[in-house]
This record gives C-alpha cells, structure tokens and sequence, in this order.
C-alpha cells in the first residue's frame, strides 16, 4: 500500500518546469471516476482543475429500497427515538424526502440527537435544519460507535442505511445497551450500462486511465462484477510500467479491494474526496 504526501502534508495543485513554467499537479493524467452519475460532478471538476482528463462511468446506480415500509415506520414513530444515524448523502437525501411524503414537519424531529458518519453526510443533514451533534474524528463506523459510546446506553436509536452494508454500528451499539433499529433507506447496484464502455476503456492502451478511484466498498464489488472476466485489462500495462493504479477513499474500501484481489496504490488519509484528491495529488509523480 503505498502512502506519500508532499511538504508538510499538503501539495499547492501547481508544479514548476524547468525554465520557470508551471503546470497543474495533474496535467494529462486520466483519471476514472465510478461515482453514482448524479454525485461525480463535484468530484470531476476538482480533479479537472488541477489538469486530470476525467473519466466518469458509473460503477453505482441508486436505487429504491425493495420496500419503504419500514423505513415509514419507523418515521412515523420518531417520537420513540433518542437517537438518528445517518452514514451517507444517499441515506440522508432519502431521509428527507420520506418526510416530505409522509408530511411529517422538521418541529416533530426537534427532539432527535444526529450522528453523521462524516463532513457530506453533515451538510447534507444540517441542510434540512437538523444538527449533526456527533461527527466523528474518522469517517468509518467504528469510530461513529467510538463517538457514542458514552451516549446510547438505554436509548433507542434509528439507523437509515443501505440494503447491503457492514453490521459495525447496530451489533456495537445494541452491545452497549442501545436499542437499535435499522431500515433500508437505499439499495445500490451495478450500472448494466456501464459494462460495455468500461471493458472497452481498459482495453484501449491509448485511452485506459492512470487512476480508477473507489469511494465505497460497493464501487469496488461492483466494479469487479462489471469487469467479469476480463480483469486481465488492468495488468496488460504492467510489463511497460504502465499498470493502472488503484486509489481508495480510506481503509475499508482498501481492504475490500484487496480482498478482490485487487491492489491498493493510493489510499487517503482524511476519508473524503477532498482527502482522496490531496492523495492522488501527492502521489502523481508515480503514476505516469
């Protein structure tokens, strides 16, 4: 796994030439987003100012949950509950507009307390005018159950989450004598669309990125289910020195990716994308 930062942790974005020119700290570097379609905007314009030619094929889909009857459930009784987490934009976006069908009022959730998994799932919360009173230090479950620990002892708590995602937070919780129910806010899935221009794209050596990023454990699995068997794409420049270069947003999504079998090049040090993109940065001079 391979780490490297620039003087005192930070890189400015810009490098010099010889002769005095400068040049972005990503120039010409292709650079793969898998990011669901409507959340990789951000995400590409940032690497596109620093020079990255980006690449956006989704290897996520955001889908309905199979069903939003528990999930309405238990909105209609948030009086019940002490304690809201919410883990991602995704689950936060189908947080409010469950509310909104449900015509429950944002004075009915005054008295929820709010732990957000991390800074995006913060602003997403506190957009609707809920406060986010626990965000913790690192933005991975365990460290949410960390944060709470002194807080949850006989009260009852809401996770909104993913169909598919780790069991950290309810079994911890539930340990520490919280009672905890979780719905299913959201499933996930692999783009079938996505299969034939994703082969396509590491086939060609001409356009086959530099970078793929992985924001989730669920881009990585499902990126591997889109790549099927033709995985031997992504070690076809490894004789030249061209093998592409695998970035992760932080370590679960690592040690998914290496459980896939797949390596881990770049892995941030702040669990974001801004953290993603600084180590990306700080890694460029490799990945030519």
């Amino acid at each position: 796994m391979t780490r490297r930062r620039g003087t005192n942790g930070r890189r400015t974005g810009v490098l010099a030439r010889p002769g005095g020119r400068k040049r972005r700290a990503l120039s010409d570097l292709r650079i793969l987003i898998g990011r669901a379609r409507h959340q990789a905007g951000g995400f590409s314009s940032r690497l596109r100012k620093l020079g990255a030619r980006v690449i956006e094929i989704p290897f996520i889909e955001i889908r309905e949950p199979r069903s939003y009857e528990p999930m309405d459930r238990a909105l209609k009784n948030l009086r019940d509950y002490d304690w809201l987490i919410v883990t991602s934009v995704n689950g936060v976006d189908a947080f409010w507009g469950r509310l909104r069908k449900l015509h429950i009022t944002r004075k009915q959730l005054d008295h929820l307390r709010v732990a957000a998994i991390g800074p995006a799932t913060r602003k997403a919360i506190e957009k609707g005018g809920l406060r986010a009173e626990v965000v913790p230090k690192e933005y991975v479950a365990e460290s949410v159950v960390e944060s709470l620990r002194p807080h949850v002892r006989g009260k009852r708590v809401l996770l909104t989450r993913a169909r598919v995602a780790r069991d950290v937070i309810p079994r911890e919780l539930r340990k520490l004598g919280a009672k905890v129910d979780v719905v299913e806010a959201y499933q996930t899935a692999a783009p079938p669309n996505s299969r034939v221009p994703l082969r396509a794209l590491l086939k060609d050596p001409k356009r086959r990125p530099h970078v793929i990023t992985f924001t989730s454990s669920s881009s990585a699995r499902n990126f591997v289910s889109l790549l099927g068997q033709h995985q031997r794409y992504l070690r076809s420049g490894a004789r030249s020195g061209a093998r592409i270069r695998m970035a992760s947003i932080g370590p679960v999504t690592s040690s998914t990716l290496l459980d896939l079998g797949l390596p881990v090049d770049i892995e941030a040090e702040e669990y974001t994308i801004p953290g993603l993109i600084r180590a990306i940065v700080a890694s460029q001079s490799t990945l030519r």
